[in-house]
């Protein structure tokens, strides 16, 4: 018998939500938690659709979020079945968002009806906050959303992301922070000119290594209980004009650091300043601030996350921060405790995502224990 949650994750597959297009993702959510007696409101921030649905009016808050989009499918011929037409093979369900994130959304719906059938007088609040926008450039979703609630006294007391946050097994891993992401454009100005004359140029790639290297080897820090040490990143190096005996006026750099809690983003930018100029480079950068890091330590979240985990799959958790960014970042900030807690992450972004189906319904089952244990 197919459950309830396994044939909502299969209707939400069977959407093509490529960013920002929901698809019509949310409406169907809207009805079921229409249903069982939330209010829903839908947010439009240019091309992205946003779902902010509560059910009750007092603190505490609990807020399940997460986002319809998908990233695109990459080759349908690599595929082994339609990406959008949700196939179960070998007690596994595939499809694009299988994992990131139809299948826990569709576990926090099943849990919310179950929750509110059995506790339709809970305490406080149930909420809701689904996005378009979080595999895109995320600046019409989450964050708009949480600036409509901060403008408005509205506030989350628990954030409870479905991002795909498991190893092996679903409720392995929990995520309680996420380290922040800082990236630069740095342009190196030169001299271009004939290769044959040296003296002639001033090449901006030599002027560069050495200045790299260091930044490269520089210890940011030496991270924490809960990060690892800043980590720096060279992505793209482009420079030259295409031809083999041309020295070229620039070159251009993109790097990274996914920092922890023990630096922030003006102490990186301070240091970076101080490294390029002990190299004396001409050169201009611009920085982007995509993700502050944050940290929910043990508190009520955690627990109740543990102890939901223990008792529906018998095991003891990990938390963690490892991973890039997630819309977390946009909900820490205002003083909620956040945790991540989701499928196995193994195939996400990649061909012929999946999800085990069995794990599905756990999934649900320890959302509800969460819900059973904050809100009653």
């Amino acid at each position: 018998m197919t459950s309830a949650t396994l044939k909502l994750a299969c209707d939400l597959i069977a959407r093509p939500s490529i960013t920002p297009d929901d698809a019509g993702c949310q409406a169907m959510l809207i009805a079921r938690l229409r249903a069982i007696g939330f209010e829903c409101e839908t947010l439009l921030f240019d091309d992205v659709t946003n779902l902010w649905a509560r059910r009750g009016k007092t603190g505490p808050v609990l807020a399940f979020a997460g986002h319809t989009d998908v990233v695109p499918t990459g080759p349908l011929d690599k595929w082994h079945s339609d990406p959008f037409a949700p196939e179960i093979r070998d007690g596994m369900l595939y499809g694009r968002g299988a994992a990131d994130m139809k299948s826990s959304i569709a576990a926090m719906v099943t849990a919310c009806e179950r929750f509110v059938e059995q506790h339709a007088d809970h305490q406080g609040s149930i909420a809701l906050l689904i996005t378009s926008d979080e595999e895109g450039i995320a600046i019409n979703g989450t964050v708009r959303v949480i600036e409509t609630l901060e403008a408005r006294g509205e506030k989350i007391d628990w954030a409870l992301i479905g991002e795909p946050s498991s190893q092996a097994r679903v409720g392995d891993v929990v995520k309680n922070g996420r380290r922040g992401s800082i990236g630069a454009k740095l342009t190196i100005n030169g001299v271009q000119g004939h290769v044959a004359y040296p003296h002639k140029v001033d090449n901006p790639i030599h002027r560069a290594m050495p200045a790299l290297h260091e930044l490269a080897r520089h210890e940011w820090d030496q991270g924490n209980r809960f990060f690892p040490p800043t980590s720096f990143q060279i992505s793209n190096i482009n420079a030259g004009t295409g031809a083999h005996n041309v020295v070229p006026g620039h070159a251009e750099v993109w790097f990274n650091l996914r920092y922890s809690t023990e630096i922030d983003a003006h102490q990186i930018i301070e240091t970076t300043r101080a490294i390029l100029a002990k190299h004396e480079l001409d050169y201009d950068i611009d920085w982007s601030i995509s993700g502050y890091p944050f940290l929910t330590p043990e508190g009520e979240l955690v627990i109740a996350a543990q102890q939901a985990i223990k008792q529906h799959t018998g095991i003891t958790t990990s938390l963690e921060t490892t991973g890039g960014t997630s819309d977390g970042r946009f909900i820490a900030p205002t003083g909620a405790q956040v945790l991540e807690l989701g499928p196995v992450n193994e195939s996400i972004h990649k061909l012929n995502e999946h999800v085990n189906i069995d794990e599905l319904e756990q999934l649900s089952k320890i959302y509800q224990g969460i819900l059973e244990q904050l809100l009653t």
